[in-house]
């Protein structure tokens, strides 16, 4: 027995299959084709292969190794129109190209006032529209009058106060309150917010809704940005449909729908999603040519005989920087650089080793290639972090793997959820997040470290 079967062993003898046995020898294709049969012999796109594998990487190792990759990536920027904006990181601070408010104005509807009051409506329009947000320059207000304000308006000169709606009362002309306003009362001062120049966000603050508008009060029309990340999927596998109902053999294919969008959420700019088959010569000729700054492909990392990622590589001349990892699901995953310095993400074929493969590898690329900060992987440094949250539930464990299992958190800690298989989605599509089991699993209380999902 091998020291893969043995450990398979171990796990079975624990009480958990590790997914039906990722990475199996009987030539079951299981989705993508991961752990498909070694086919050693060379042909014009299999070059001899070397007499072993590279050490896999341990799951803390490889998260590093993608961030390092990401780092490495020097940032293209670019100024962009505010409605284009969105999703990207800003290249630059932002700072405030005007006071805001750029001048005094009224916070509520009512009457500006000057004085104490009773006051005297000004002018014929005194008890009509009086002075609207828009208008430039309205006329001084005597001391002992009054006029209409609306909210946003320019407060005239003279003011003293805003006395709102609900609180006065006009009579002949005459405007009167139970009390005078304090003096400045619903004024918003000119620069209350910030002033000309004032630092408003740092650089690499991600641009939100929210940041758009504060953006465009400040005055600005176009924002440095750190240009997305240009991503590209490639959908491996004859045996996959784009459409319809499993029949012959073949199976829907789930991973071409999904790992687009996800890049996406981790910061991507996905240019493309192409279904390449089981065709060397086709990936050859994808990896050679793209455009891309990563290129995700999914199934075909294994060793059988359609398995073509590892070939392609080696005839590119490709570095591989990650050549498996000892996580559960997704053990033969890999990440490599190609000659022209994109990075190549490649993602088994079976749709949750996949995701663990994007949460592994991809996002800490991507968050290190856009500024996003180091990913919360739960790796212990000098001040180890404390656990995110206790286990409502039991976790059985891989012998010398972590696994990554989908839970779903409440107040009390995470339940995980029974879906966990590395063929099977229905888990992920209600969990919140992926707990990080360490080898040997981890009791009920027990604390994990949490991967969150993008959207959770």
């Amino acid at each position: 027995m091998s020291g893969d079967e043995l450990a398979d062993a171990l796990a079975l003898a624990n009480g958990h299959r590790d997914g039906h046995r990722e990475g199996r020898r009987d030539g079951h294709r299981d989705g993508h084709g991961e752990g498909r049969r070694e086919d050693r012999s060379p042909g014009p796109d299999r070059p001899d292969r070397p007499a072993h594998r590279a050490r896999h990487h341990d799951w803390p190792a490889a998260r590093a190794a993608a961030a390092r990759a990401g780092a490495g990536r020097r940032p293209e920027t670019a100024a962009v129109p505010l409605d284009a904006a969105l999703g990207h990181r800003l290249a630059a601070p932002l700072t405030a190209l005007t006071d805001l408010p750029a001048f005094d104005t009224s916070a509520m509807d009512g009457w500006a006032v000057s004085g104490p009051g009773p006051w005297e409506l000004a002018g014929p329009a005194g008890g009509c529209h009086g002075v609207l947000a828009g208008d430039d320059s309205p006329s001084p207000l005597p001391d002992g009058h009054a006029v209409r304000i609306a909210t946003g308006a320019r407060i005239p000169p003279g003011t003293t106060a805003v006395l709102r709606s609900e609180h006065g009362e006009v009579r002949d002309r005459r405007l009167r309150a139970p009390r005078a306003p304090q003096h400045g009362a619903d004024i918003r001062p000119r620069g209350q917010e910030c002033g000309t120049g004032d630092h408003l966000l740092p650089g690499g603050t991600p641009v939100t809704p929210a940041v758009l508008g504060l953006a465009a009060a400040a005055g600005w029309d176009e924002l440095p940005v750190v240009r997305r990340p240009r991503a590209e999927v490639l959908v491996l596998g004859d045996e996959l449909l784009a459409s319809g109902l499993p029949e012959g053999g073949r199976v829907r294919d789930a991973l071409g729908p999904m790992v687009g969008p996800w890049l996406a959420a981790l910061g991507a700019e996905v240019t493309a999603t192409r279904r390449l088959g089981d065709d060397a010569g086709a990936l050859h000729a994808a990896l050679a040519g793209t455009t891309a700054d990563l290129v995700v492909t999914t199934g075909g990392t294994a060793a059988g005989p359609v398995d073509h990622v590892h070939p392609a590589l080696r005839r590119l001349g490709a570095e591989l920087l990650v050549d498996g990892v000892r996580v559960r699901p997704g053990h033969p995953m890999l990440l490599a650089r190609l000659p022209a310095g994109a990075h190549l993400v490649g993602l088994p074929g079976n749709p949750l080793a996949a995701v663990s493969g994007l949460l592994t590898l991809a996002e800490p690329l991507l968050r290190a290639a856009t500024g996003a900060g180091e990913p919360s992987d739960g790796r212990d440094g000098p001040a180890p972090r404390p656990p995110d949250a206790p286990l409502l539930g039991e976790v059985h464990g891989h012998p010398r793997d972590t696994r990554l299992v989908p839970v779903v958190q409440d107040g009390r800690g995470v339940r995980p959820l029974r879906f966990s298989g590395p063929a099977m989605l229905r888990g992920i599509a209600t969990a919140t997040a992926l707990a990080v089991v360490p080898p040997g699993g981890a009791p009920t209380g027990a604390g994990v470290h949490l991967l969150r999902l993008p959207w959770a």
